[in-house]
């Protein structure tokens, strides 16, 4: 068929608006109808616009759209001129197998784009749960922490409220000025524990009972409860516990009772042992268990380490865990004294001067 001047000129036309619309909007149906409309005309010579057509509708979830384009595209072409029809021998190819490929291929490409995009929003999903999961564990420890904290200084205040109050008793033998100042003491300090126990009792769970938190003594009470249960731990103490300040002890607490149970839940019947060294100028806790078999198949959280973690960056310390070697873990804490803290901030000072 020899195409005169004019039908030339309304065939490119057509066909370039069609492949406009399909790089502009390629999944809108319009321009899927617009290619097909092409096709369907002009046969053979525009057939790639029709296989662009069919494959960006598959790929947008729209593969009965793509079959019904590519049924009436191929239908209307039996009614044209020969020199343009796709149903000649030579052409059958062109006709039933491109499309089918252009559907195919477009699902394909859809879908795995799809699970891509999902995978995507799942592993962004995870890392939001595990931060959340972090910080609600140095949340908890902050929490701990200060309940701790709460404790201890509840029960000295509470010392010197009594003291004073004792004193207070033998007025009559003490000088005026000497009962004025017990007097104030004694009020000073029955006040700080109340502003103490409103700041802070707050945070203590339901039944979080009265016990006081455990002190260093009773880091020994762990080692003896962990051999009980059949664990084989051995400790070694250097220093006296007096030589560190009390958040260095009840570090060196939380971190045995940690590196207890992990070398429990995750390496049962290993060898643990446990030092911990209260010379100035830095506490050292260090728990290192051999190789062992582990008694549950989860994998391990890892929120307890974020936990001690916040505790002995907030004593400015440092925590290292990990192997070291032929199976075997080890946790070390390194808590600097405030001395200790003291002395590296004036030499600082020193150096930046």
């Amino acid at each position: 068929m020899i195409l005169d001047g004019r039908t030339l000129v309304a065939a490119v036309a057509v066909a370039v608006l069609a492949g406009a619309a399909l790089l502009v909007r390629p999944w809108q149906p319009a321009a899927q109808l617009a290619a097909t409309a092409v096709a369907l005309g002009w046969g053979w010579p525009m057939v790639t616009l029709l296989l662009v057509a069919l494959f960006d509708l598959a790929a947008h979830r729209r593969a009965r759209m793509a079959v019904g384009c590519a049924a009436v595209a191929l239908g209307g072409n039996l009614l044209g001129p020969p020199v343009t029809s796709l149903w000649t021998p030579d052409r059958y190819a062109a006709a039933v197998f491109l499309p089918l490929l252009a559907v195919v291929g477009g699902l394909w490409l859809g879908n795995r784009r799809r699970l891509l995009q999902a995978l995507a929003a799942d592993i962004e999903h995870l890392r939001i749960e595990g931060q959340l999961r972090e910080d609600a564990a140095r949340a908890a420890e902050r929490s701990r922490i200060a309940m701790e904290m709460h404790d201890v200084l509840a029960h000295r205040l509470s010392l010197l409220a009594l003291h004073s109050g004792v004193l207070s008793t033998r007025a009559d033998t003490l000088p005026a000025p000497v009962v004025e100042r017990l007097g104030l003491l004694r009020t000073t300090s029955t006040e700080a524990l109340a502003d103490l126990r409103d700041v802070l009792g707050a945070l203590r769970g339901p039944g979080a009972g009265d016990r006081l938190t455990p002190v260093i003594a009773e880091v020994h009470d762990l080692v003896e409860q962990a051999r009980a249960a059949g664990q084989h731990v051995e400790a070694t103490t250097d220093g006296r516990p007096d030589q560190a300040p009390t958040t260095h002890r009840l570090a060196a607490y939380r971190i045995v009772q940690e590196a207890l149970t992990n070398a429990r839940k995750h390496a049962a019947g290993a060898d643990v042992t446990v030092r911990v060294d209260y010379r100035p100028p830095r506490t050292v806790i260090e728990v290192t268990n051999t190789a062992g078999t582990p008694v549950t198949d989860s994998v391990a959280s890892g929120y307890g380490l974020v936990g001690l973690r916040e505790r002995v960056t907030a004593l400015s310390g440092q925590l290292r865990a990990g192997p070291s070697g032929a199976g075997a873990w080890r946790l070390t804490a390194h808590l600097p004294h405030p001395a200790a803290i003291g002395r590296d901030a004036a030499g600082r000072d020193r150096d930046s001067a």
